[in-house]
């Protein structure tokens, strides 16, 4: 399973927008589930859409076609200023993507899913939400890949290790 984070912003999307939002990506390779979970607020208009965007031609930059649901998720809430979902795609089903993303991707779901955690994986992947203001998308965020605990836990190791080197090392000068 991995894990991404994702704020949304006006600026991120190229807009005044005062807008903000929070979220989490869950994909699960295994299962092949991709769960998207946002909370967004102070939209200058009312939403019309929510997708996730891949890829980018660099990470955390640019735009890029839709890769999901067309027109928007289906659970996402229209027509208002704030509010939160939850959507949950089967990514081995092509009601999950943009048909146009599946050709572009190998022509195949297969092909498209291992596009889009590509995407994902390298920061060239966003979470937008459009607006009937801002119809081209009114906050935007890239999702961010959260390191798994056991990558946090060789971190903290190697962290140690590394202290107890510098901390041993004066020592060692001390009896030359």
């Amino acid at each position: 399973m991995q894990l991404y984070d994702v704020t949304l912003n006006g600026p991120t999307e190229g807009t005044s927008s005062l807008g903000t939002g929070t979220g989490t990506v869950q994909y699960d390779p295994v299962t092949h589930l991709l769960t998207v979970s946002a909370t967004f607020a102070g939209l200058t208009g009312t939403t019309t859409a929510s997708h996730i965007h891949a890829a980018t031609a660099a990470p955390l930059t640019g735009t890029a076609g839709v890769a999901t649901q067309l027109p928007t998720f289906s659970a996402f809430p229209l027509g208002v200023t704030s509010g939160s979902f939850t959507q949950t795609l089967d990514l081995t089903q092509s009601s999950s993507f943009n048909p146009a993303f599946v050709t572009a991707n190998g022509g195949n779901l297969a092909s498209a899913e291992a596009a889009l955690f590509a995407a994902m994986n390298s920061g060239r992947s966003y979470l937008n939400i459009h607006t009937n203001v801002f119809p081209g998308g009114e906050i935007r965020g890239f999702l961010i890949a959260v390191p798994e605990l056991g990558t946090w836990a060789m971190m903290l190791i190697g962290f140690g290790a590394i202290g107890l080197t510098i901390r041993r090392r004066p020592e060692s000068f001390a009896r030359i």
